[in-house]
């Protein structure tokens, strides 16, 4: 009916869905914010002269400061409006044009609270990244400015306005981890963005520093390349910082959804139960299998006994006073599906302890799924106590099993030893499955069940599993539409940062054409000071993205990880391309 009682397997993949919506919209946030940094540095870069000249009449650098800022806040107001206009204009565009084929419903309207909210996160963004080349700008001397291009002299914005970055920026970190889906996802996106601001800053020095220290080599394109890389006023700071977190960001991003494919597309077996049916009666079990496998000679047919009780205590802890994890509380919730047999169920596995004798006859013994226990914080050896038809149960946990939940066969949290519950009434609970299901079959089978047996349930659960699979290939494409808009913006970002140094390329050219330089030459030089930069900047983007991914998938999405080759070079690819 809803997504809050649906299956915990889907639910919690539409959780880890909406988490990895707070990851791309925080990471097309961090990567703009750099272009916005980029931009606000080049535009500055182009106005020396114009701030040197301000300057030299007699202008402070608190008049050139607000100039300047007066400038950017314009421009982030314009760029903030078009980008709303245009946001706010696509949902009616799409819906228009392709509301027939799309896999959602969609009914467009304008938002006019999410539409305030983006217009802040522009500006915030624009601030909080823009700050900081222009409040360096206040104290340079007018001979510095005009020297500053060959100047390696760095220097550090007044205390004012380094208090005011740092207001800027607490003010955009408290807006989106506070409006975030998943505040602790956004906390520790934000958290690694830092640290990884700070590594590339050591990169790029230490990219500078090896190249410095380098022998000087006798070919002028790779001399020329290796000057450009640690040069005073070189790009290389720039570059890598841009290219790095991008590649980082973009690694990150595609190999969470990588892996959230992979278990979304897990969760829809190849071969499921087309039908359940419950509370079949104990002396009408045999005679109830036999009656399905006429109706149906071709189909495969399971039946477990099965009781209802629940857990009210273990290791002498009632169950209200346990600790459990989030993804274990449901089995203390109500009343849970129980069952006994003497050998392993299928679709188990058993990873700890050891399985009782077919024979076994001694105390009750208890089989527990290895994840709930875990939640629970149970072992092997310890006591567990549950509630079967008013009854108190104690057995003892004999092993561990993990189940995989996603066949839809039938299997349960709790096993029990045959002796638990001899002489305990109950009933059975039965699946069957088609090679080749079709809906007339369907019908007549539940008619024929209901006549001949009208005590019984019958679920017909294809319609479910199909309408799920529905769900789960929607959210894979919309997966798919959000990690391409972070790559987008992280490309733009990457060719901005790159246009950003074209001024200062094209006066290096100029004279170095005079001296002699070929075009050759020049463009050689300058392939091999991009590739040298890129190389190392990008094995630094696909540790630092890969590592971050692990921590996300297996920490906060609680999934196992598998590194996607593929994924991680084609962002490298076009990068390096870009």
């Amino acid at each position: 009916r809803s997504r809050a009682n649906a299956s915990p397997q889907l639910e919690r993949n539409i959780s880890r869905f909406t988490e990895f919506l707070t990851l791309v919209g925080l990471a097309a946030l961090l990567v703009g914010g750099v272009g916005v940094a980029n931009a606000v540095k080049s535009h500055l870069d182009r106005r020396r002269d114009v701030i040197a000249t301000f300057k030299a009449l007699g202008a402070t650098g608190r008049d050139v400061f607000t100039i300047y800022l007066t400038q950017v806040v314009l421009l982030a107001t314009v760029g903030s409006v078009i980008g709303l206009t245009v946001g706010a204009a696509l949902p009616f565009i799409i819906s228009a044009a392709f509301g027939k084929v799309l896999p959602l419903p969609l009914e467009a309207t304008l938002q006019p609270d999410e539409l305030a909210l983006s217009f802040v996160y522009g500006l915030l963004t624009a601030l909080a990244f823009g700050l900081w080349p222009l409040a360096r700008v206040h104290d340079v001397p007018v001979a510095a400015l005009f020297r500053d291009t060959v100047s390696g002299h760095t220097r550090w914005p007044r205390r004012r306005y380094l208090l005011l970055i740092a207001i800027v920026i607490a003010a955009l970190v408290s807006v989106a981890v506070g409006l975030a889906y998943d505040k602790r996802v956004a906390a520790i996106f934000i958290a690694a963005s830092i640290l990884v601001f700070v590594l590339l800053r050591g990169v790029a020095a230490l990219l500078m520093a090896t190249a410095r220290r380098l022998p000087r080599p006798r070919m002028t394109m790779l001399r020329l390349a290796l000057a450009n890389i640690h040069r005073p006023g070189a790009l290389t700071p720039s570059v890598v910082m841009s290219l790095g977190l991008g590649l980082a960001v973009l690694v990150t991003i595609t190999q969470i959804d990588g892996n959230l494919r992979r278990q979304f597309m897990a969760t829809l077996p190849d071969h499921s139960p087309s039908f359940f049916f419950m509370d079949i009666p104990s002396n009408d079990a045999d005679r109830f299998g036999a009656f399905l496998q006429t109706q149906i000679p071709e189909a495969h047919i399971e039946r477990v006994p099965m009781l209802r009780g629940r857990i009210m205590a273990a290791r002498g802890i009632k169950a209200e006073d346990m600790k459990a994890t989030p993804d274990s509380q449901w089995v203390l919730q109500s009343d849970r599906g129980l069952t006994y047999t003497s050998e392993v169920p299928r679709g188990s596995k058993v990873v700890a302890g050891q399985w009782w004798a077919p024979d076994y006859d001694g105390p009750p013994l208890v089989s527990l799924e290895k994840r709930v226990a875990d939640g629970l914080g149970l072992k092997i050896g310890d006591p567990i106590v549950v509630n079967v038809l008013g009854r108190d149960i104690a057995a003892t946990i004999a092993n561990l099993r993990v189940i995989d939940w996603q066949s839809l066969g039938i299997n349960f949290v709790l096993v029990f030893s045959p002796n638990a519950f001899r002489g305990a009434p109950h009933t059975h609970l039965a699946t069957l499955s088609e090679d080749k299901p079709s809906a007339a079959n369907d019908a007549a089978l539940i008619k024929s069940v209901a006549d001949a047996f009208p005590m019984v349930t019958s679920v017909r659960v294809r319609d479910a599993i199909q309408t799920v699979g529905a769900v789960v290939n929607n959210l894979v494409l919309a997966m798919r539409g959000a990690t391409s808009i972070t790559l987008i913006a992280a490309i733009l970002v990457l060719g901005g940062a790159l246009a950003a140094g074209h001024r200062h390329r094209v006066y290096d050219a100029v004279i170095l054409k005079t001296l002699g330089a070929t075009r050759g030459r020049l463009m050689g030089a300058y392939a091999l000071e991009y590739m040298m930069i890129g190389i190392a900047t990008a094995v630094f983007g696909v540790v630092a993205g890969s590592v971050a991914a692990w921590l996300i998938v297996t920490r906060l999405m609680t999934l196992t990880f598998v590194w996607q080759a593929g994924s991680a070079a084609a962002v490298v690819l076009v990068a390096l391309a870009v």
